[in-house]
């Protein structure tokens, strides 16, 4: 019995998460947003419609019928680069459009433990006057400090899921002032991670249980948004430090891509730095309890 080679198989797979995103990101931009003037006749979105996005990427408008019908597996750099202009996406969405061009490019592998980078550690431990934590490809934590847990006020064993107390533990939410924004902008680093790794089974069944749990996660989700965590500023109101202001950064290692080091960064003088050092205590008194 013939069977039909791994590499034709692959092409012919349907791709819907190409084509959904590819739809959403078409919805979103106007004409004039895009630089062209609208075709004529009645317009029933406000977007571009499927013509307009192949006359900007330089392909026939059944060609981009074909991709956002998902019929087709995967893209060419090139034609990643023309649709990213055409859809005037941002750089992690284009990123992204890369990821779910090749979604086989990632494949296996994926689910095995991680362990902390070490070097990732070391700077972790310089940073032991900021709250920081590093975080696993599925938002696992695999080490975080005092000074977090105090901030915070939860202590993040490792393993545990960060992602599960942001979005699901209603405690994140009286502790984040501005929980919905920082909330949604970790939906869209979920998908960002999805596209990067679409055969993890893990990282599907956690992104599938928490838009089952809550309302908002599902409706960020069908918002086909994508985020990289980094530059986020976060609001916490703290029990005893006050109103606490976060500039959020994530670090990363060229080796070490799937680990995010993140850093809890502050303005020199402000209150909220003033605040640390008595958090600081707080916590190196919590640790010897």
């Amino acid at each position: 019995m013939h069977h039909p080679h791994p590499a034709t198989d692959r092409r012919t797979t349907p791709n819907p998460a190409l084509g959904s995103f590819l739809r959403s990101r078409r919805d979103r931009i106007t004409p004039a947003q895009a630089g062209i003037h609208p075709m004529p006749g009645l317009r029933r979105v406000p977007g571009l419609r499927k013509e307009e996005v192949a006359g900007l990427a330089g392909i026939s408008p059944d060609h981009y019928s074909r991709l956002e019908q998902g019929r087709q597996r995967t893209l060419s750099d090139d034609l990643c680069e023309a649709l990213a202009r055409a859809l005037n996406l941002t750089d992690v969405e284009r990123k992204h459009l890369r990821s779910l061009a090749d979604p086989g490019y990632h494949r296996g592998g994926r689910d095995r433990p991680q362990q902390p980078e070490p070097g990732l550690l070391r700077v972790m431990s310089a940073l032991d006057h900021l709250p920081t934590l590093l975080l696993g490809r599925r938002f696992d934590v695999l080490a975080a400090n005092a000074l977090l847990a105090e901030t915070l006020g939860v202590t993040f064993e490792p393993g545990t899921s960060f992602a599960r107390w942001l979005l699901l533990d209603e405690a994140a939410r009286v502790r984040i002032v501005n929980w919905a924004d920082y909330a949604s902008a970790a939906v869209g680093a979920l998908r960002y991670q999805l596209g990067r790794h679409p055969h993890e089974r893990a990282l599907t069944m956690l992104i599938k249980d928490l838009r089952a749990q809550e309302p908002h996660v599902d409706r960020w989700w069908h918002d086909q948004t994508v985020t990289d965590r980094t530059s986020v500023t976060k609001h916490i109101t703290h029990p005893t430090g006050g109103p606490l202001e976060f500039g959020v950064e994530a670090v990363t290692l060229p080796q070490s891509s799937d680990q995010q080091l993140v850093i809890y960064t502050v303005e020199p003088d402000s209150p909220t730095a003033r605040a640390l050092p008595s958090l600081s205590s707080c916590a190196l008194q919590a640790a010897r309890v």
